[in-house]
């Protein structure tokens, strides 16, 4: 009997679950996520489901783990200080893909330097801009270092990386080590995630090492990558980014082994997101330009995966604009009053009811503050570091944390570097209000509804006469998100040119008109032409709603609820590696590799080497990552031309994929 051990760190809870044989599922069971110390929750989650299941630790032969860290990372803006080397660039470049937006005020450097398309180099690296300005900026936690061409010739990107890590001790990410494709702006952006991402990552995938370890669980680890695959651990921290979408991968992975679905949607909400991808044949889908996430677009091979800052802890806001006004909610997660309340539940109730007391309503009402120990704090402003000392570790009102208006963009700062947790009302206090949560303090959930209520919309009207009033409109609001969620991942995946995007036809008068049936002169009718499979421990709460107002079948497996650990452990390992060889001039073919471009007279020649080159390194990582029978498939794009009456070579792309099975240790 082999045991396989499934862990997911999601943004609320920790889920593990235990295989038997990669056929069943034996026990599960959920701990919070514990964000100032990680391992804590993942070690009483797998104590929780050993427990249940009466297992030893020698008995379980290998433990995986999937995350949504990396993703709501990149959604709520999170992340360490990083740097960019930007090599033979202009200044403008910066404004392109975003790289500017994520960079985030991060200091950039570009220097001249970089190479040609054919690989021959341009310029030389200015090494003295670089020294000046590691010497300028300290307190960084990740370079990214992104050099012109640097896929057809990386000697730059090298040189860079090397004299920064002489000089400094933090993590340097090369953009070619990232991706073989073109796109110098959209390689480093992914670089820059990467750096941002490597310390978070890092200290997630050490403490779980730590506290398998410390329950004597002696067997390989991996981690789910964004396309669904497995890694070691050691690539992980190496490659944070991979892991970018690694729970929503694990999810799909997890829902195509519950219920064996051949085409469906599948959709997961956690407490920071909602993840809807598309299953077809059995397979998930690759996106082919890249995994896009918190407004990024990056060159990580992932599921095309349509990811949304809702979930059952997203801020509600209200909306004032017009009579009427409303709800709306995210996309950035906040604490749920019911839950800090666990915490801190005298001084959160005294809060509450000195605010309910209050004739007017408060700027901060039902808004409370915490640090996140553990989490550095390196290259914070002097008024970062007030607020700081002010809150240390209590659990604070903002009315008293904040005390002058410029104090506001701080505390942003703050909680952008995960620093600092605020509270807010989410759809998880609306549930608890509705009697369809009891996990946190009720309690404190009403008193905060209580509160919200009292807000005015634009017609200086209350927002709701009661608590149970909005928690129904909260309640509504997160199934009318979810659905336009599905709607505008349905039009993306159609293959049909409807000539508006997808978000807007997922708004249109039309589709809302026939969602519902509408009659007269016209007669109009919409629905979901295909099944969903709902997943997240609160989908049985929401999801029926949903697949009414859709019109389609809603699958509602066993284990829904930790799908995503499930889908953790039953995956393969897989490693894929592309290269390219190119024509310079007629009869010479250029095969560009790590350690620079090497020419041949024949195109069967430089195609042999290249794929002898990428097998060995596709094999490599999968044996490094512990695949045992491996397998390796090659597949080439080679591009030619018609020039009077014969085909000319112009390019190729070659392929190698090794995959296999994650080897087990046996007791």
């Amino acid at each position: 009997m082999t045991l396989s051990l499934g862990v997911d760190t999601g943004g609320t809870y920790t889920d593990a679950v235990l295989i038997r044989d990669e056929r069943e599922v034996i026990a599960s069971a959920k701990a919070l996520t514990t964000r100032s110390d990680l391992a804590i929750g993942v070690g009483q989650a797998i104590r929780a489901v050993m427990d249940e299941a009466g297992v030893s630790a020698g008995q379980i032969g290998l433990a995986s783990l999937s995350t949504t860290l990396a993703t709501n990372a990149l959604v709520e803006g999170q992340g360490g200080r990083v740097a960019l080397i930007y090599i033979g660039f202009a200044e403008g470049d910066l404004d392109k893909h975003g790289l500017r937006d994520a960079l985030k005020g991060d200091p950039a450097l570009v220097i001249s330097g970089g190479h040609s398309h054919a690989g021959s180099e341009v310029a030389p690296l200015d090494l003295a801009a670089l020294e000046a300005f590691l010497d300028s900026n300290k307190g960084i936690s990740g370079f990214a270092v992104a050099a012109q061409f640097a896929t057809r010739n990386p000697a730059h990107e090298l040189e860079a990386a090397r004299l920064i890590a002489e000089r400094t001790t933090a993590p340097v990410t090369c953009s070619h080590q990232l991706s073989a494709k073109l796109n110098g702006p959209k390689r480093a952006v992914t670089a820059v995630l990467n750096a941002r991402l490597i310390g978070m990552i890092d200290r997630l995938i050490g403490r779980a090492q730590d506290t398998l370890a410390e329950l004597g669980i002696d067997a390989p680890m991996m981690v789910v990558r964004g396309d669904g695959a497995l890694m070691s651990a050691e690539q992980a921290r190496e490659r944070p980014i991979e892991t970018i979408l690694s729970g929503p991968a694990a999810s799909i992975v997890g829902a195509r082994w519950l219920t064996g679905v051949e085409n469906a949607l599948v959709s997961d909400i956690g407490g920071t997101t909602t993840d809807v991808a598309l299953i077809k044949d059995g397979r998930p889908k690759i996106d082919p330009a890249g995994a896009q996430v918190g407004g990024f677009r990056t060159m990580v091979e992932a599921v095309a995966m349509r990811t949304h800052g809702l979930g059952g802890d997203s801020q509600v806001h209200v909306v004032a604009e017009g009579l009427k006004g409303g709800v709306l909610l995210g996309p950035r997660r906040v604490l749920p009053v019911s839950l800090i309340a666990t915490e801190a539940g005298a001084l959160v109730h005294a809060v509450l009811d000195e605010q309910l007391r209050a004739t007017t309503v408060g700027e901060y009402d039902v808004r409370f503050a915490r640090q996140v120990p553990g989490v550095p704090t390196d290259g914070i402003g002097p008024r970062e570091t007030v607020l700081l000392d002010r809150l240390g570790t209590q659990v604070l009102p903002l009315s008293a944390l904040l005390r002058t208006r410029m104090e506001q963009g701080a505390l942003t700062r703050l909680v952008d570097r995960g620093i600092v947790q605020v509270s807010g009302i989410t759809p998880s206090d609306a549930s608890h209000v509705l009697g369809r949560l009891d996990a946190w303090d009720a309690a404190a959930a009403r008193k905060g509804l209580e509160l919200f209520a009292r807000k005015r919309t634009g017609s200086g009207e209350r927002l709701a006469d009661g608590p149970e009033t909005l928690a129904r409109m909260i309640i509504d609001q997160l199934t009318e998100q979810t659905a336009l969620t599905l709607l505008e991942t349905a039009f993306a995946e159609d293959g049909t040119d409807f000539g508006l995007p997808p978000e807007q036809l997922a708004r249109h008068v039309l589709t809302q008109r026939g969602l519902a049936g509408h009659r007269g002169l016209i007669r109009l009718d919409a629905a979901l032409d295909v099944d969903v499979v709902g997943l997240g421990a609160s989908a049985p709460s929401y999801y029926p709603t949903v697949g009414e107002r859709l019109h389609c079948g809603m699958i509602l497996p066993q284990h829904a609820g930790v799908a995503n650990a499930i889908g953790a452990v039953v995956g393969r390992v897989t490693f894929r590696k592309s290269g390219t060889v190119t024509a310079p001039s007629e009869g010479r073919y250029r095969v560009h590799l790590e350690e620079g471009p090497q020419d041949f007279g024949s195109s069967d020649a430089a195609l042999k080497l290249l794929e002898e080159v990428l097998r060995a390194e596709a094999v490599a990582e999968a044996r490094a990552a512990g695949a045992e029978d491996i397998r390796v498939l090659v597949s080439r794009d080679i591009r030619q031309v018609p020039i009077e009456g014969r085909e000319v070579f112009v390019e190729a792309t070659v392929t190698v994929e090794a995959s296999g099975r994650p080897r087990v240790a046996h007791d």
